[in-house]
């Protein structure tokens, strides 16, 4: 009698013998937004490229560059068993901090007014996009250690200090609070993840809603007075255009509003491939943090929705993978690099939309940034591993 086997839809069993799992569904999604992103790089850059470098390929060459050594990093990292990075995860912490640490010495780069990037053996390197690794690894291993001790308050609050400090020092050392705040998510997504106990979450998410809601009120007080006013921080300003990007449109406004002329302009269906006018010197940033705004007003509404169902579908290939996953330190690893994902896409869109204040947060796989691509793809590759250790079982 034939031998059937229980497979997870949208993978394959590689054969009988080895009864397991391989997510071709998830690397083909990858593999189409990285092509995607390309494209779409080469697209909105190829103008200032060509007056800065006076080559309009420069930053495509760049994020190809990238991209091919993040997809070899993906395919030796998906063949390494993922409790390898067990034995990792105190080395990953501490050289995540190290890395962040280093910004300050002579091997810090300084770019457009940031000094967020290290220059070592002749490529830069964001300790920004290590952090988010070493914070998945690290924290899927302080959860399984600490078992049941995190339904506590004690033991919840223990588990939030090591991300807390990696985001403080993200946020004081490389002035980056887009990626403390994503740090700082992927650690509460993967907590809630892990605990039973969903009441201390909703506390949580209400106290820091309020807070929010606060600190925007302040800023609104403080700029009604003049003397206030000149005390306010950019990030104070960002929060102000954001609520009146026209009141602003020659400063922290001006981004924002570039950016939604360009998916207003978009329609339907976009204005072609390649035939975006606010790239053409009025969108700052047109192929980073704002690249969605382009795919609007050259794709239209068809290719923003597009987008977004793509990574639906990626999100959705790692939950499967998750719910699958042989242990808690697999299932672990994979929702935080779904964390990871999830959140980059929400805020970047939410930016782009003017839903949230103006922030420097990447389009994952698709926004121009070397490391960004490359540590993506690497975490990608351990939640193939994790995917690998399936067995299918004999029904």
């Amino acid at each position: 009698m034939a031998t059937r086997f229980r497979t997870v839809q949208g993978g394959a069993r590689q054969s009988n013998k080895e009864e397991t799992y391989f997510d071709y569904s998830l690397l083909f999604t990858v593999l189409f937004l990285i092509a995607f992103g390309l494209m779409m790089i080469y697209s909105s850059s190829s103008y200032r490229a060509n007056l800065d470098y006076n080559d309009s390929a420069h930053f495509l060459k760049n994020q190809l560059r990238s991209a091919l050594l993040g997809i070899a990093a993906m395919i030796v990292v998906s063949r390494i068993p993922y409790h390898f990075w067990e034995r990792l995860a105190f080395p990953a912490y501490i050289a995540s901090a190290v890395l962040i640490a280093l910004v300050k010495t002579p091997l810090g780069i300084t770019s457009h007014g940031a000094t967020r990037w290290l220059k070592i053996l002749g490529f830069s390197l964001q300790p920004a996009e290590v952090a988010k690794l070493g914070m998945v690894i690290f924290l899927a291993f302080l959860v399984c250690r600490m078992g049941k001790r995190i339904r506590t308050w004690k033991g919840l609050f223990t588990l939030m200090i090591p991300p807390a400090i990696i985001g403080v020092m993200v946020w004081k050392i490389t002035k980056n609070m887009s990626s403390a705040i994503i740090i700082l998510g992927i650690a509460m997504l993967m907590i809630f993840v892990a605990s039973p106990d969903y009441k201390r979450f909703v506390i949580m998410a209400a106290v820091g809603s309020a807070a929010v809601a606060l600190i925007v009120f302040s800023i609104v007080k403080m700029a009604s007075s003049p003397e206030m006013m000149e005390k306010l921080e950019f990030r104070g300003l960002r929060i102000l255009a954001w609520l009146n990007p026209e009141a602003y449109a020659d400063g922290k406004g001006f981004q924002t509003l570039q950016a939604l002329y360009a998916i207003g302009s978009g329609g339907i269906f976009g204005k072609g491939l390649g035939e975006s006018l606010q790239k053409l010197g009025f969108l700052p940033e047109a192929q980073n943090d704002m690249i969605f705004s382009i795919i609007c007003e050259e794709l239209g509404l068809f290719g923003a929705i597009a987008v977004i169902l793509l990574f639906l579908l990626l999100i959705w290939r790692c939950m499967i993978i998750a719910s699958n996953a042989p242990d808690l330190f697999g299932a672990l690893l994979v929702v935080g690099v779904m964390g990871h994902l999830a959140i980059q896409v929400i805020l970047n869109i939410a930016v782009c939309t003017s839903v949230i204040p103006n922030t420097g947060i990447s389009l994952p796989f698709i926004s121009y940034g070397g490391s960004s691509v490359m540590f993506l793809l690497i975490e990608i590759g351990i939640v193939l591993n994790v995917g690998r250790s399936i067995r299918l079982k004999e029904l």
